[in-house]
């Protein structure tokens, strides 16, 4: 299973450091694949691959978690479909 998402959050710019890092850390405890980066309009972006149960429990934390130092005001998830096979391997911070 794949999901584009868009973290919309209104964070301070020096802690959009320690959401990437918290995200990478908890997709790569659940065993899933994938990227996030931070994009230039102060949002943070990813894809996310990996079994239904385990993208859901991520898409959870995105909504509900993230880094202690930030404040999600929402999160979107977008062109969701079933894959066959990981089009991505291991979880990463793309800058």
């Amino acid at each position: 299973f794949s999901t584009l998402n868009s973290l919309l959050s209104k964070v301070q710019v020096e802690c959009f450091f320690f959401l990437l890092s918290y995200t990478e850390d908890h997709g790569q405890s659940l065993g899933l694949s994938g990227w996030v980066k931070n994009t230039r309009q102060g949002t943070v972006i990813g894809q996310i691959q990996g079994p239904q149960d385990k993208v859901n429990d991520m898409k959870i934390w995105l909504k509900t978690v993230g880094s202690p130092s930030s404040r999600i005001d929402r999160a979107v998830f977008s062109n969701e479909r079933d894959i066959s096979k990981l089009e991505i391997h291991g979880f990463s911070t793309r800058y």
